[in-house]
């Protein structure tokens, strides 16, 4: 073949390269992940962090990435519906936020690969085999040890010296909502502070144990971490404030919103590792053997604010070990 005539192959070949390209690209599917939240699409969740960090993976919306959400909004009984509901869509991968969103997502699927994020103790509430291989379809992202339970009530102590008796908001089905009870349980006569239980399912009786439990001073509230506490966490507040309980929670947006502190895990840095483990599984990797991990970051936020509107003076201590003071 002459030169001239081998060049013009060439540039048409290559000409035809970028068009083959598109034409490959374009007839790939799209990949389809499912979430399911406890809360609201756009509640308290930082699901943009999920987003965000599928984005920075190559993964963008609409080009060759779909996202079907459905939230129940604190509604507990919205979890089975909306888990068949995406399980009927056959996604690639599913993304499930707390324990109750878990348990009604293994129930309606045991094949489609699940990354769940702030499930505690998913190997103690039967989710997973263990943390290192958690086989079936299952793997993801804890978020509190039962131990949290007892920091709760020492943090509450440390800022309230007063405190005699605490209230702890808590969904009584749910076994890692009961381990921080134990944990706080065993920890309050060292700290001579007297507990009580309140078993919540709904605002309704939310209203009811905070009102049957505020008639006398120095008493102070945790709100263990739960769909029913956290769509629910700006009532909390305002009921707690009317009657001024020092109020710990454990996630950070609820001392931005007016409790008194909170002490937990960074939930963005959960969604964006979670976003690591969507693309791994989009690209061939088996949930079953990836194994579960524990939070890296923990914040401690304190709403000076409230404080000085419960008369309380914040130790040095505490502010110099907290992450955030909110003014």
């Amino acid at each position: 073949m002459r030169r001239r005539e081998f060049v013009t192959v060439l540039g048409a070949t290559a000409i035809g390269w970028p068009i083959a390209a598109r034409a490959q690209r374009s007839t790939k599917r799209m990949q389809q992940v499912g979430v399911l939240l406890g809360t609201t699409t756009t509640g308290p969740e930082p699901v943009p962090a999920f987003v965000k960090g599928m984005r920075g993976l190559g993964w963008i919306e609409g080009h060759n990435l779909r996202i079907r959400y459905r939230a129940i909004d604190g509604d507990l009984d919205r979890f089975r519906t909306y888990a068949a509901e995406l399980v009927e869509q056959a996604p690639d991968v599913m993304l499930v936020q707390s324990n109750p969103g878990l348990a009604a997502l293994q129930q309606a699927t045991r094949t489609i690969p699940i990354v769940f994020v702030q499930v505690a103790d998913p190997v103690g509430s039967g989710f997973i085999e263990s943390l290192a291989r958690p086989g079936g379809n299952t793997t993801g992202f804890t978020n509190f040890e039962s131990s949290m339970g007892s920091k709760w009530l020492e943090l509450l102590k440390e800022i309230s010296p007063q405190l005699e008796r605490v209230l702890i908001l808590l969904h009584p089905e749910t076994a890692a909502n009961m381990s921080f009870w134990r944990t706080a349980e065993a920890v309050a006569p060292s700290l001579d502070v007297k507990l009580s239980m309140a078993g919540v399912h709904d605002p309704a009786e939310i209203a009811k144990a905070i009102g049957a439990f505020s008639g006398d001073e120095h008493g102070g509230l945790i709100a263990v971490p739960h769909t029913v506490t956290v769509v629910n966490h700006q009532l909390i507040i305002e009921i707690a404030a009317r009657s001024r309980m020092p109020t710990i929670f454990a996630f950070r947006y609820s001392a931005i919103a007016g409790a008194l502190m909170s002490y937990g895990v960074d939930a963005d840095d959960l969604y964006r590792r979670a976003a690591v483990y969507v693309d791994r599984i989009l690209k061939g990797a088996k949930a079953a053997e990836l194994p579960v991990q524990a939070p890296m970051k923990f914040d401690l936020a304190i709403n000076l604010k409230t404080a000085r509107t419960l008369g309380l003076t914040v130790p040095r201590s505490l502010l110099a070990r907290a992450d955030e003071v909110l003014e």
